[in-house]
């Protein structure tokens, strides 16, 4: 009595068959429905893998199992096995491999665009627009990943890096995005658990106060990079603005006659149009840098800028500035710089688009445009002076912009 034919390494390996066909299987004897396939393409080549092949009701399945070479063939039995299982248990596991690949489908990225698409008639266009940064820049790194593989230790990690590229506000505010996110894919059947859900909220402390001296606001000045982060960041400290503000800008905000970047209230923070007068220097950074065929001033791809991390670490290591810092620190350190130079409080407010108080709003109609663009052209002048001074120069004051 001749000994029954099982699967093994060997075996798979050594097993002629008896025909010279294209494709046949040889099964196992001992375990039903798993088997050693063997083809031949067109040119002759032989291509073995190992299969499961089953019935359920009146269709036939055939399950691959791992090619032999790549998968050992005790592997492949174990695979096997489990396809079995769920036979037993009144699983289908060829519909199970359908639902794995529609739920690789469902990338961060591409569900996003359904999810804001979904929210434009429901959210206000400022709440859209900042959930919109909040999922698109902020989380970005976490785009390629399907919505079942986005882990708690995705969104611990990332919430992290955002709070120290940001501060914790930013991050909270995001993190916030992110869960109204995944608690809309589970409404709509696209996901079954919330990954934000048990991480921890960022400590905000209070108020942010950091500021950069002079002789820190140059050096990061000198650091920064001849590259569009480069521009970004010495764009902040010439205008005051945000740094999505202007790592989002266009060309078509910029009007070159005017010296004027206007900002349209879908990319404000308090939903208000912003002209910002733009001094010598921040214009001649603007007119360096070079025109792309796109309508994004800075980046590459589609949309704004991107890599502010990456970017962010290396302008620290080139700083070497004593205490952290981050970008809106910058915007903090134009503010603090104003005062200093005794700019009048209501025009320096204006200058970073603070609304004032709504009763003098409602009265005070007055754009402030001359006194805005004064005081930028100061502190133009005030900043170049302090970037003159730590190269070593002897000056004491410079021409206006």
């Amino acid at each position: 009595m001749s000994k029954a034919w099982t699967i093994t390494e060997d075996a798979a390996r050594a097993f002629k068959p008896s025909e010279p066909k294209a494709d046949q299987i040889k099964f196992d004897e001992k375990f039903p429905g798993f088997g050693l396939r063997i083809r031949r393409g067109e040119n002759g080549r032989e291509h073995r893998s190992y299969i499961f092949q089953y019935k359920i009701g009146a269709k036939h399945r055939r399950m691959n199992c791992g090619k032999v070479g790549k998968v050992t063939a005790q592997a492949a039995r174990k695979v096997a096995e489990q396809h079995a299982a769920a036979i037993i248990g009144h699983k289908d596991p060829a519909n199970d491999r359908k639902m794995v690949r529609v739920t690789a489908a469902h990338t961060l990225a591409a569900t996003i665009a359904d999810y804001l698409a979904a929210k434009a008639g429901e959210l206000k266009p400022r709440s859209h627009a900042e959930t919109k940064r909040h999922l698109e820049t902020h989380w970005k790194p976490l785009h390629g990943l399907t919505l079942a593989n986005v882990t708690r230790a995705h969104v611990a990690a990332e919430a992290g890096k955002i709070a120290k590229q940001s501060g914790p506000v930013a991050a909270n505010r995001a993190r916030a995005s992110l869960s109204a996110f995944f608690r809309w894919a589970i409404g709509e059947g696209l996901c079954e658990a919330n990954p934000v859900a048990g991480t921890n909220k960022q400590e905000e402390n209070g108020e942010r106060k950091r500021f950069l001296s002079d002789a820190e606001a140059a050096a990061v000045w000198l650091a920064a990079p001849e590259n569009d982060y480069g521009r970004i960041v010495r764009l902040i400290l010439l205008t005051g603005c945000r740094r999505t503000e202007l790592g989002d800008l266009k060309w078509s905000e910029i009007d070159t006659q005017a010296c004027t970047i206007t900002l349209p209230l879908q990319r404000t923070k308090n939903g208000q149009p912003h002209v910002v007068p733009l001094s010598g220097p921040a214009f001649a950074i603007l007119e360096a840098t070079p025109r792309r065929d796109r309508e994004n001033v800075f980046g590459s791809g589609e949309g704004g800028y991107s890599g502010w991390s990456k970017s962010k670490a290396a302008l620290d290591k080139a700083a070497k500035l004593k205490d952290d810092w981050t970008l809106h620190d910058l915007r903090r350190t134009v503010r603090t710089g104003l005062g200093k130079l005794g700019v009048e409080p209501h025009v320096a407010e204006a200058v970073l688009n603070h609304l004032p108080p709504k009763l003098i709003r409602t009265y005070d109609r007055n754009t402030y445009a001359a006194e805005k663009k004064a005081a930028l052209d100061l502190w133009a002048s005030h900043l170049m002076v302090a970037v003159a001074q730590a190269t070593g120069a002897n000056v004491t004051a410079l021409r206006k912009g």
